[in-house]
């Protein structure tokens, strides 16, 4: 069996998760910012697995429109009636796998396995059988790899069933573990349910392979951390630190500044320029790409984020599925909502909400004010308390700000209108048709009224 052959993936992804005390599959709780599910099917996929295939059970139907919500992973399903152990939920899955293929079976609740193990995994079955084994300082829960003498494997013993002696043995198995999908089928028609649990267990064809004459091998994870399942939240969350721990990790020898990789979170993928620095408290998810000397303050959160070369985000801010330019100021406590695109050196200060509208560059909206809807031009200033009034309670209308406009504070911009190059809106206004370049609007319901020695009204008591 060579690395070109056709190789099948079996992931287990039946269990019920009873201890997970949640109503969401167990493989779909998210690590990283993606379904644990999701991780092993990308991680079987870079490492060169050309079909998977996943034996389901409890919540079948919420993993099956999972999947359907997916693009770019090649997988069929399965559904197993009843979980009789590792072996028959392998063994639905058997059917749709030609005999030339290889076999590699994996886990929907081991998130951390990586590429590079299953390839090593892949690539060690041409000896007919090879499985993934580590050393552990507290194998307890866990089956035991037997060796003969000459250090040869020869079985797989459960806990439950295990004496003293093998107890006290350290090097476990994880599980994971790859054929020839021919010799896999004939292995599994043999295995017996006669242990403790009374279950068909996956690890007998080890031992039914060593009776066969063939070799066995074993291939090291990297880290016990790698192939460690999760099954309740304390878990998965000691998963997601432990990923959190490995990006931030690469991330810091890629260039990237960081205040405290402790009290930071990404969720997604992260591209970075030269000189990007983060502050504490930071979540990133989905994309994120950083250009050149980016600074992001404390306790900000962005989600499918592009920021040109410069650009500051200042502590408390939100960008959701927005694009910035170059030297660009954002924040403090800014939002960018989807659809929020700003040009180089747009100035978004506190408590300035933008959504779905367009900034031209210098443009600046620095206090309190909320931008829906719109198109602004190049170097308009947009003051506090300005709304772009879009929504009439059915549909969404735009507002358009010419370049080097002025909108003056308190200003409300009822859509569809259209604010004309260098026009100014007087402070308070109300505009509900277009204004003219270079004009000046004033609107506002009324003048000024002084009335002299006035006295407020006071409660009787």
């Amino acid at each position: 069996m060579t690395m070109q052959a056709s190789i099948h993936a079996v992931i287990l992804a039946a269990g019920q998760g009873t201890r997970m005390r949640s109503a969401l599959p167990k493989v779909l709780h998210p690590v990283g910012g993606t379904p644990m599910l999701g991780r092993v099917l990308a991680a079987a996929q870079a490492a060169g697995v050309n079909h998977s295939h996943l034996v389901l059970g409890h919540a079948a139907e919420q993993v099956r429109a999972w999947l359907a919500a997916q693009s770019g992973f090649d997988a069929a399903t399965v559904v197993q009636p009843q979980q009789l152990g590792t072996a028959h939920a392998v063994q639905q899955a058997l059917p749709e796998i030609p005999d030339h293929a290889l076999v590699v079976v994996l886990y929907g609740d081991v998130p951390l396995v990586t590429p590079a193990t299953i390839q090593a995994l892949i690539a060690a079955a041409k000896v007919g059988l090879a499985l993934v084994t580590v050393e552990v300082v507290q194998p307890h829960g866990y089956g035991r790899i037997l060796r003969d003498s000459a250090r040869r494997i020869t079985g797989i013993v459960e806990e439950r069933d295990a004496s003293a002696a093998e107890r006290a043995i350290h090097e476990i198995n994880t599980g994971l573990l790859a054929a020839p999908a021919k010799r896999l089928k004939r292995w599994l028609s043999k295995v017996k349910n006669d242990n403790a649990k009374g279950e068909f267990y996956l690890t007998d064809v080890v031992a039914l392979a060593a009776s066969d004459g063939v070799e066995v091998a074993a291939v090291a994870a990297a880290s016990a951390d790698e192939v460690e399942g999760v099954n309740d939240p304390l878990q998965l969350a000691q998963a997601e630190r432990r990923l959190q721990q490995q990006q931030t990790a690469q991330l810091q020898r890629d260039g990237l500044f960081l205040a405290d990789p402790a009290r930071f979170e990404l969720r997604g993928s992260l591209k970075i320029g030269r000189d990007v620095r983060i502050d504490v408290g930071c979540v990133l998810e989905g994309a994120v790409e950083l250009g050149d000397g980016v600074v992001i303050g404390p306790y900000c959160v962005l989600r499918n984020v592009r920021l040109g070369a410069g650009t500051r985000v200042d502590a408390h801010s939100v960008l959701d599925t927005a694009v910035a330019g170059s030297n660009c100021r954002i924040g403090p406590f800014a939002r960018l909502r989807p659809g929020a695109q700003l040009a180089d050196e747009v100035h978004i200060g506190n408590f300035v909400e933008i959504k779905q509208s367009t900034l031209g560059a210098g443009a600046k909206a620095n206090h309190l004010a909320y931008v829906g809807d719109a198109t602004v031009g190049a170097r308009a200033n947009i003051g506090a308390g300005v709304i772009t009034c879009n929504y009439d309670g059915v549909d969404k209308h735009p507002t358009v700000i010419g370049a080097d406009a002025f909108i003056g504070s308190d200003s409300q911009l009822i859509a569809p209108v259209t604010i004309g190059q260098g026009a100014y809106i007087a402070a308070g206004s109300t505009i509900v048709r277009d204004v003219p370049d270079q004009a000046l609007a004033v609107a506002r319901a009324r003048e000024q009224k002084i009335v002299p020695d006035w006295r407020a009204r006071k409660k009787d008591r």
